[in-house]
Order: C-alpha cells, then structure tokens, then sequence
C-alpha cells in the first residue's frame, strides 16, 4: 500500500505541470539568475565598472597624471568623457547625490603632497574599498614616476626579517580620505535603503493574490452571474483595481509606519513623495496582478506564474540583490523590471533626499505600464464574457 501511495502522488505530480515546474524548473531559473550576478555568464565573474567622475583641484603634472592613470583602470568608468570641460566639487557632490554616478574622486592638495578624497554613496558598499585602492596605488605611480610595485628586481630572494626594496624606496603613503555624502546623519542608512525593495516585491504577490479572486469567481460561477446583471467587464475590471490598489497603498503604509517606528525610517520627513511613489506603484501592480489573473485559467496556474515571474523581478530589479553587485547588462536588464523603476523612485526619496519633481522618469514608466497591463486584462478578459 506504501508503494500504491508513492505511485499515485508520482502519478500526480507528473500530470500537474504547475507542481512539476515549481518542483523542478522554479530552482534551475532562480540558480541561474544568481549565477549570473555573482558568477559568470553575463557577469562573465568580473567585477563590475564603478562609474566615477574626476575633479582636479590642484592642476598638475602629477595631478593630471593621477586622473589619467585612473581612466586607464579597467575597473573604472568615467561619466565624463576626457574632452569635457573640468567640473568643481559642488559639480561632482550633485552627481553623486543625483545617482548619475557612484563615486566622485578629488584629487586636492594637501601640505607638501598630493592627496585625495572619495564623495561616495554609501548604498554601494564595495565601490570606496575598490576605488580607494586604485587611487592610492596611482597616487604612488604619479609620485615616483614608476610603479613602485615594479621596483624589486625579477628572481630577487627576499630574506625573512629584511626590508624590501620598496621599503628602502620610503614611498610616502597617499592619503585618501572616503567622505560619505548621503549615508551620513541618517539614523539607520540600511533599513531606509532595502525597506522599498521588501515592499515592492510583497506589494506584486499581494496583487497578483488578489487578482486571483477572478479565477475563484469563475469557477464557482460567480462570474457568470455578476455579468448576467447591468454589471460590465469593463466595471469589474475597474473595481477589482481599485480595491486592489488602495490594498496595496494600505500595505506599503502599514510597511513604512512599522518601520519608522521600529527602525527609525524618516517617513513623516518624505511624506509628500511617499505618497506619490505609493499610489502610483500600488495601481501599477494591481493592474499587474489582473493580468497575470487573467491570463491564467486556474488558481493553481496563476500560484506558478507569479512566483516565477514575480521572484525573477525582484531578483533582477534589486529587491533581493543590490543591483550595484551586477554586470552593467544584468543592470540594463533589471530596467525591464517593475521592481527596479519603483525601487530607483524610493531610492530618490529616502535615500537621497530628492524633491518629488525629480520622480518624473520612475513615475511615468509606472503609469504607463499601469495601463498597459490594464488594457491587455482587459483584451484577455472577452474571453469570459462570450463563455
């Protein structure tokens, strides 16, 4: 009988294509999503380019030969190309602020000596550590004329407790000082920065969970019924959005009060652009989850496809992964995502301090994806009405 037991839930599981895909497939996508962001493929195991930009306030020789030993770095991008005109610090301190770029590098004079600081963007962990090595290793390069890492003679034995050539050299050490821009003075940068990612990425399963009413109404019936009243599709349709976005404005609420409570999120402080961020968002993925729901004949279809579609956004769009560790294609692919375009217009508000009127980009892709989904349910809906 054991066996009998074993054959028929095999049996099962073999004929239910949405148990065997979340079984089987759901793994072999999400490992294959993470090992392109940490490991190869697209990410081909690299790190990914840091965008920065150069401010040369003392205008040397070695100055300039600094900034362009730092373009020559592979691990760098500049924002700016070489034939732009200089930029001032305030300049640099507005584009890091802006997220036009990651790091700003200004090289300043110190004393007797070149040094440097770093106006960084703290939501990016990795770019000072990386940034502040190449600048000091060229730094040491401009100095001396030479790498100085090149200064030891080939097949030269180092005995144990003796100086070495470099040593002997006395290379001064560069100063490079890290100045965080955005992250300093805010009680908890962390949780401000990743609250957003959580909200999104829950707000598009609580859509698409709603959504899935539709299905249940049309297979106990209820549907035919309510059409068969001075009801339209069009009403229901419109309805079921509405509800489904206040739900979802009452969630991210809920989300957002619970962590300025808890954990010291400055929501009263970004009130205005909460609020728009909010409503717009909520709409967006309400109509989402219509037309996953519509798209879908059963419940149980309709549980597979959210969960591969909605994880595989919010892995690629940053709600579970910082898009700063991803290759600049899995970035340019993230774009394609829901999540990303809410998850920049939070990023504006919380974390860098930003007006509501610079939302316009995030605000727009949402609107108009808002209707377009709206339209396409809407286009999948005739089915139900001529059933």
């Amino acid at each position: 009988m054991i066996r009998t037991v074993m054959q028929i839930n095999a049996r099962r599981l073999l004929h239910n294509r949405v148990e065997l895909s979340l079984t089987f497939l759901v793994p072999i996508a999400f490992f294959s999503v993470f090992a392109l962001i940490f490991g190869g493929g697209l990410g081909s195991g690299a790190t990914p380019k840091i965008k920065v930009v150069a401010v040369d306030e003392v205008d040397s020789e070695n100055s300039r030969a600094i900034i362009q030993s730092l373009r020559e770095s592979a691990g760098l991008r500049f924002v700016r190309p070489q034939s732009d005109p200089a930029i001032s610090r305030r300049q640099a301190e507005m584009m890091v602020r802006s997220g036009n770029t990651t790091l700003a590098i200004v090289v300043k004079q110190t004393k007797d000596q070149i040094s440097a600081e770093l106006l960084t963007d703290a939501s990016d962990q990795v770019a000072p550590q990386v940034v502040g090595a190449l600048v000091a290793r060229s730094m040491m390069v401009a100095g001396r004329g030479q790498d100085p890492l090149m200064l030891r003679p080939p097949n030269a034995v180092q005995q144990a407790g003796a100086p070495t050539d470099i040593q002997k050299a006395e290379v001064p050490q560069p100063s490079v000082k890290i100045i965080d821009l955005i992250g300093e003075g805010k009680s908890n940068p962390v949780v401000s920065m990743y609250a957003a990612g959580i909200a999104v990425m829950f707000l598009l399963f609580g859509a698409s969970g709603g959504g899935g009413a539709l299905l249940e109404e049309r297979e106990n019936q209820t549907l035919d019924r309510l059409l068969s009243t001075q009801l339209t599709m069009d009403q229901l349709l419109l309805g079921k959005w509405f509800y489904l976005t206040l739900l979802g404005i009452l969630q991210v609420s809920v989300m957002f009060i619970w962590g300025q409570i808890m954990f010291d999120i400055d929501l009263l402080g970004h009130l205005d652009g909460f609020i728009i961020m909010t409503v717009v968002t909520a709409s967006a993925a309400a109509a989402f989850g219509l037309l996953l729901a519509t798209l879908c004949k059963t419940r149980g279809q309709l549980n597979g496809l959210s969960v591969i579609l909605i994880l595989t956004m919010s892995a690629l769009g940053g709600s579970m992964v910082p898009r700063y560790v991803m290759s600049d294609r899995l970035r340019e692919a993230g774009m394609w995502t829901f999540n990303a375009w809410a998850l920049d217009g939070y990023d504006k508000i919380f974390w860098r301090d930003l007006p509501a009127s610079e939302l316009t980009p995030q605000l727009t892709v949402l609107m108009l994806s808002g209707v377009a989904f709206l339209l396409v349910a809407r286009a999948l809906a005739v089915r139900w009405e001529f059933d």
